[in-house]
């Protein structure tokens, strides 16, 4: 075989697809949602909402379709996570996939089963069921990049409703940290950044003394980073 035919037959179509990664927060703990596949390959299998990037559309154009087709979700914080090229990562075919990433309210969204999918459920990080293709690598990918992204940059917000306790907050990060917080020293850093906004409302109907709720001020925090700040956690 010459050289030239050898590259030739070497040289094939390769599918790409997206694979989307959905964190939501319950107020307690991290979850991840995931739908039951309906077609082959892995049928009935969970698995990250994912599909086949079409010709006229981006890799983050089709990752936000495939949300709103297959989780009903619209609208979120998206972020490109990896991309990934092992040759038998698609018992179908050669597929490269290029993973996204969202956090999301999850009481914000009621779950459908959108195409290709028999139910979507949020399992807990410590639950997770088998999951198809590579996707139990890409959680674990995802999982790392959050930990280290809410350290530096104020995504976490995106968890909460746009009020919030400063404990609902500290919680929020514990689950994503696994690892307890400090409550003075994380109350003290956080409101000093001047990134939260008071409320004038407290909770209400609770057995233990009714806290106040506060906002995240993103006009703040832009201003801030203009200037040079850093979010630290």
């Amino acid at each position: 075989m010459s050289k030239e035919s050898l590259i030739q037959h070497q040289r094939q179509l390769i599918a790409v697809t997206t694979d989307c990664v959905i964190f939501g927060f319950d107020g307690t703990k991290l979850k991840l949602l995931l739908i039951e596949r309906e077609k082959k390959p892995f049928k009935h299998n969970w698995a990250l909402p994912g599909g086949y990037v079409f010709i006229k559309e981006t890799a983050e154009e089709c990752a936000k379709r495939i949300l709103a087709e297959k989780a009903g979700i619209k609208n979120v914080f998206i972020e490109q996570l990896y991309t990934y090229t092992d040759v038998k990562r698609d018992p179908r075919e050669r597929t490269i996939s290029i993973a996204y990433y969202t956090l999301v309210n999850q009481y914000q969204y009621e779950l459908i089963a959108g195409r290709d999918t028999l139910k979507a459920e949020w399992f807990e990080l410590s639950q997770l069921p088998r999951l198809a293709f590579d996707h139990r690598e890409i959680v674990k990918t995802a999982i790392e990049r959050i930990k280290g992204k809410v350290s530096y940059q104020p995504i976490g917000f995106e968890l909460l409703d746009e009020k919030f306790t400063l404990t609902q907050l500290q919680t929020l990060y514990e689950a994503i940290l696994n690892t307890p917080i400090d409550k003075r020293n994380f109350r003290k850093k956080i409101l000093g950044m001047g990134l939260l906004k008071a409320l004038d409302e407290k909770e209400k109907n609770v057995a233990h003394k009714a806290a106040r709720f506060y906002s995240f001020d993103n006009k703040a925090y832009k201003k801030l980073t203009q200037k040079g700040f850093h979010f630290e956690l």
